[in-house]
């Protein structure tokens, strides 16, 4: 993701009469087979999805056993999927995984962290401050650990070559019907590898999540317990009333998302077996949530009119200090139109160019 070009205009920030930043971005809508069905920018553009990753992590938490073996309900399987705020709920759901593998928090890799909210920040501080369990991916570590545990190996499920990351790589593959491993990798925040995927392949692997797809019938009842568990209790993932679960109450069940670091977010339509990937070039998350809202009503997941109006819920205007003014925000993208010569529609017909060229 090197080229200015791979993106196009995704929103405008309004400070009363004049726009005060812009966000570019890429847009990338997909069926279950692959095939573009919508593109702004370019289908092919490589990046990580950071943590819209972590419910095909979770995957192998059920696929491997590990996930009855310990007993645990949808609310843990969605902690592996969450990039939680540390929320009391969700620190005692953490605590209490660990409890059922006679861990401690020791046993995380991920760095010790406070909560998200001042209160819950002013409360933490007062018990001693950051923990590894406040992380925001501490749920999907003792996901790890749970199958490393399951599958007889070491307990160091950072490592590349723990089963627990090769059973997560094999799954990954399936789902984006490339080998997993031949991909770019680094290291999430988190300590854990990370992987960048173009675009196009990471919309086609959400559809498929969402609809239960996979050869192996241990994974597809694997990845529906995943989906469950994500629309079931969408206030895990995040925090509550966060955006995530704003838009999936919205949708009644229509939609299964999971956001990403810098700017990325990855959905999907059930019904209309369709998966979306949205990600905001300059990093920032504030429209991501929007650009999906006008996606749902473009592709008749629901009304138009609903569509819009969820914009204005999960993108509200951000008042100043005093509560006046402040500034808004202005989602801009609309349906490209292949007959009009402009940059969306240039890039729905080249789209997946450098898909094409990537190994």
């Amino acid at each position: 993701m090197t080229d200015a070009t791979d993106f196009v205009e995704l929103a405008r920030i309004w400070r009363g009469p004049a726009v005060e930043s812009v966000h570019s971005g890429a847009v990338v809508v997909t069926n279950i087979d692959g095939r573009l069905v919508g593109c702004w920018g370019d289908a092919g553009t490589v990046t990580f999805p950071r943590s819209s990753l972590k419910p095909f992590q979770a995957i192998g938490l059920i696929e491997s056993g590990a996930a009855d073996a310990l007993g645990l309900s949808d609310e843990h399987i969605a902690m592996a999927c969450a990039s939680h705020g540390a929320e009391p709920f969700q620190v005692a759901l953490v605590e209490d995984w660990l409890g059922r593998l006679g861990l401690d928090e020791s046993a995380l890799v991920c760095d010790p962290a406070l909560p998200r909210a001042q209160g819950d920040i002013v409360a933490a501080c007062q018990a001693g401050g950051p923990r590894r369990i406040f992380h925001n991916c501490s749920g999907k570590h003792c996901g790890f650990l749970s199958v490393a545990r399951q599958l007889g190996a070491g307990l160091d499920y950072a490592n590349p070559a723990n089963p627990a990351q090769l059973l997560y790589m094999d799954v990954l593959s399936e789902y984006l019907g490339r080998d997993a491993r031949k991909l770019p990798m680094g290291y999430d925040h988190c300590g854990l590898p990370a992987a960048a995927v173009p675009m196009r392949d990471m919309a086609t692997a959400m559809a498929r999540l969402a609809v239960g797809w996979s050869a192996n019938s241990a994974r597809r009842a694997a990845a529906k317990r995943v989906v469950r568990a994500m629309t079931n209790h969408p206030d895990h993932l995040s925090g509550m009333d966060a955006a995530t679960s704003r838009l999936v109450r919205a949708a009644k069940g229509k939609v299964v998302l999971k956001g990403g670091a810098e700017g990325y977010l990855l959905a999907a339509a059930p019904e209309r077996g369709l998966g979306f990937a949205i990600k905001v070039a300059d990093g920032g998350s504030r429209v991501k949530w929007g650009v999906l809202a006008r996606m749902l009503g473009h592709f008749g997941v629901m009304p138009e009119a609903e569509a819009e109006a969820l914009i204005q819920l999960v993108e509200p205007p951000v008042p100043n200090s005093n509560g006046a003014g402040g500034n808004r925000t202005e989602i801009v993208l609309e349906t490209p139109v292949p007959t009009t010569p402009t940059e969306a529609s240039l890039a729905f017909w080249m789209g997946g160019v450098k898909e094409a060229l990537f190994p």
